[in-house]
């Protein structure tokens, strides 16, 4: 029997797939599969290097970026070697999901940009801003957010600019409040949709949705807020005629960036109406039902059984393209 061990902590909600409530149902789903989950919640590294140092496990599956006690940001990690993933390398321990080089670069949005820019994928125009540097010549409307938080983290209405003072004004809100850069990039006023990929190489496969939201909840822009996220308030739909361009885009993306197992592109549509990535998430949400992972499964692979079959399902395929990578035989 294969064993998995679940890394989470107080900031696996906002870095990873959840709370402990979600952790508890990824362990249920994997024993539900015929192998054996074990769960290690760690508030610092030496409790990290203790659960690695006394369970038993083949594989690794970690909600957490990088290990903290902060619950309610991901923040800016140290670029050294303190992340989970820098961690399990140095170990050689299998692991779900890209290495730790490629996951620093998933969590800076300026990083992952570049990235996809350099390799022909189409993201909005952007510009990272420092403390205490100059504002860029931007044009307006534009949008601003934290260079290194997911979820929605730091996004309101006020996040769309239309004048230099409102730019100024966001720019500084970011930098006051989640101390780091700001990205300021081209506002996308188009219809959102992304792209789930699971699994590897030959099996690889990739799952479109729309993302489609009450219009009563929208403030003054059809954007997704923070208070929108995490809460059931978002679902997804077919992408219909789109469908191929995004997973076009989503597969360029996924190689450039060497996404693996279980990670998800996420995009919208500019003025002319061309599919724009504005975020690869590498650890993507896993609440039952109401992440966009599993109705993104659902939506694709729905049983007779219902969506918590479904989930079972999800959770297993993600264990399973981890352990295929790794040769481990069932």
């Amino acid at each position: 029997m294969h064993r998995v061990l679940l890394i989470t902590g107080p900031g696996g909600d906002a870095q990873g797939w959840g709370n402990m409530d979600v952790t508890r149902e990824i362990a249920k789903a994997i024993n539900g599969s015929g192998k054996y989950a074990d769960i290690a919640f760690v508030s610092n590294k030496d409790e990290l290097y203790r659960k690695l140092d006394t369970c038993k496990f083949d594989l690794v599956w970690s909600a957490l970026y990088h290990v903290t006690e902060n619950e309610a940001t991901i923040g800016m990690a140290d670029s050294g070697e303190d992340w989970v993933a820098d961690i399990l390398d140095k170990r050689r321990i299998p692991y779900i999901g890209p290495n730790a080089a490629d996951m620093k670069a998933l969590i800076n949005k300026t990083a992952t940009h570049n990235i996809l820019d350099r390799s022909g994928v189409p993201v909005p125009y952007h510009y990272q801003v420092e403390q205490g540097h100059p504002l860029p010549k931007i044009v307006f409307p534009a949008f601003v957010k934290p260079s290194f938080e997911s979820r929605s983290v730091g996004i309101s209405d006020n996040s769309v600019v239309n004048t230099v003072d409102e730019l100024a004004a966001q720019v500084g809100f970011i930098h006051e409040n989640y101390d780091q850069p700001a990205l300021a990039e081209e506002y996308l006023p188009g219809q959102e949709y992304t792209v789930l990929m699971l699994g590897n190489g030959a099996v690889q496969i990739f799952l479109p949705g729309m993302v489609t939201v009450n219009p009563k909840l929208f403030g003054r822009y059809p954007i997704l807020k923070e208070d929108l996220r995490g809460v059931g308030a978002t679902k997804i739909q077919p992408a219909g005629e789109l469908s191929a361009n995004l997973i076009e885009a989503t597969a360029k993306a996924m190689k450039a960036l060497n996404c693996l197992d279980h990670v998800r592109a996420d995009m919208r549509l500019d003025s002319q109406g061309n599919v724009k990535i504005i975020e690869v998430n590498g650890i993507p949400g896993l609440k039952p039902v109401k992440s966009w992972s599993p109705q993104l499964y659902t939506l694709h692979h729905a049983s007779k059984k219902g969506e918590m079959e479904d989930y079972r399902r999800l959770i297993n395929h993600i264990v399973n393209s981890a352990l295929a990578r790794y040769g481990i035989a069932e």
